[in-house]
């Protein structure tokens, strides 16, 4: 698992704490050709869903019938229930080639546990479609939602992590990754605790999911808290007695108490950190019994010195019950959560002159259409002086040169592009190429070199990272011994 820590003097998330995921990808490509059509028609969808629809559409595979019968003997009535078993599958198994659980048989989620013979369709499917090339070919795609999310979530980081005084994200043995899932409906956001590792997953979308994603960052830092102090957390358990009149309140947190603690401060920290007082009282009544509590304590956290995971206690103990019960007793719960809508960001502008254009030559570069995608970024160097375009553009032309066996064109390319100003997704992969044009030609001091440059620069993608730290080793293993 490729799971990492964010500091918190960073200004950035770094070490691709916000990434694609090829195990997700494939099983979402999967359940694409067997049948998974939910909001097909939604504008919100990433045009990669309809291009990689449309390429698996036309080849033969030949468990695709099987796959398809799978997929309709498990399919449930609603479509988010319906996703969210695959995405808990992709999480829980170790990825291609043979998607095999992580753990034990019996230790796996209850609804990855009904999925009981996917992950042998899985391995026919990623084999016999081709997923590994498909998601070379998407990486652009996944590079560009990935870079619309990077500013506002390390934003959202950093202002939990000083909120928190957090030195670091949390604990060493405890891990926080976000995954941008292209292939799923759109509007979609799901989150998952397995043992110390955290999870967001997240879909295409007109406007971020900004605020979902720090709810789960507060969830991934202060639910250990919790566990660590549930002895005296337990003592005000008879609190919750509350919560059987808060009909609008999920049943998960009226079963769990340390859990509705634990949601009670996450909605304090945020009536603050978003300056709206009057959340608490919404939230309050809405059954998080104890939010009011910690608005109260939070002054008081904020004008001592101590980070959150040493004053934690203090809040806890400062619970009164008598207080407590007296508050909750004269509230009247509401039947029903209000809906709060987000601030919705206006629509972006549909792309025009090089950006359509460079958006069409990437389209065809992954339908494998070379050549009209080599006219395409060729325009675009002549509709734009803009370098990080330019450096696109010379991107996609040396990747076509790769294809097309010209490693000499290739390296002229790709070293175009790295004299263009190309963002760092992009700067990390052509490193990658050069490092691999150099070991194909046995200059393999120069391609360990091109390596560690890749890994080396801040913001590259998972799936470079992790191509950039195989080469360095197989560089290394290939050396004769002397």
């Amino acid at each position: 698992m490729l799971l990492v820590a964010v500091t918190a003097r960073a200004a950035t998330p770094v070490r691709n704490q916000l990434d694609g995921n090829p195990t997700l990808f494939a099983v979402m490509a999967a359940i694409n050709a067997a049948g998974y059509d939910a909001d097909i028609d939604s504008p919100n969808n990433s045009p990669l869903r309809a291009a990689v629809r449309k390429e698996l559409a036309s080849k033969d595979i030949p468990c695709l019938p099987d796959l398809k019968l799978f997929y309709r003997e498990h399919s449930k009535s609603d479509p988010t229930a319906d996703l969210s078993q695959y995405i808990s599958f992709a999480l829980s198994v170790d990825g291609p080639p043979n998607f095999a659980l992580k753990g034990r048989t019996v230790d796996a989620p209850p609804d990855v546990a009904a999925l009981s013979g996917f992950s042998s369709l899985m391995a026919k499917f990623y084999e016999q479609a081709g997923i590994e090339d498909l998601w070379k070919r998407s990486q652009p795609a996944f590079d560009d939602a990935i870079g619309r999310y990077h500013g506002p979530v390390s934003e959202a980081v950093l202002q939990v992590n000083s909120f928190l005084r957090n030195e670091t994200s949390g604990t060493t043995s405890y891990w926080f990754q976000i995954f941008i899932s292209l292939l799923a409906a759109p509007n979609q956001i799901q989150t998952r605790n397995y043992g110390r590792s955290y999870f967001v997953v997240v879909t295409p979308s007109a406007e971020l999911r900004i605020h979902d994603i720090r709810h789960a960052y507060l969830h991934y830092l202060l639910d250990p808290l919790a566990t660590r102090h549930q002895d005296i957390i337990m003592r005000t358990r008879g609190l919750a007695d509350h919560t059987e009149r808060a009909p609008a309140l999920d049943p998960v947190f009226k079963s769990d108490y340390l859990l509705l603690v634990t949601e009670s401060l996450i909605k304090a920290i945020e009536a603050r950190l978003d300056k709206k007082p009057g959340l608490v009282d919404e939230d309050m009544r809405e059954g998080y019994i104890l939010t009011a509590h910690f608005a109260e304590q939070l002054p008081a956290y904020l004008h001592q010195e101590q980070a959150m995971r040493f004053y934690y206690p203090d809040m806890i103990q400062a619970i009164n019950l008598r207080r407590e019960d007296a508050r909750l007793s004269g509230i009247e719960f509401v039947s029903q959560a209000p809906v709060r809508h987000a601030i919705m960001p206006p629509p972006p502008a549909p792309p025009t002159g090089a950006q359509l254009t460079m958006e069409q030559a990437e389209g065809l570069y992954i339908d494998r259409n070379l050549e009209a995608a080599r006219e395409l970024y060729l325009k675009v160097l002549d509709q734009t002086s803009d370098k990080a375009m330019h450096a696109k553009a010379y991107y996609g032309l040396a990747r076509i040169a790769a294809l097309e066996n010209n490693p000499e064109m290739s390296e002229r390319l790709f070293e175009k592009t790295l004299a263009s100003s190309p963002e760092p997704r992009i700067k990390a992969w052509t490193l990658v190429y050069l490092a691999r044009l150099a070991d194909a030609a046995g200059d393999r001091q120069q391609a360990v070199e091109r390596y560690k440059e890749a890994l080396a620069v801040q913001g590259a993608s998972n799936a470079a990272h992790e191509a950039a730290q195989q080469g360095v080793q197989r560089s290394f293993e290939r050396k004769p011994n002397r």
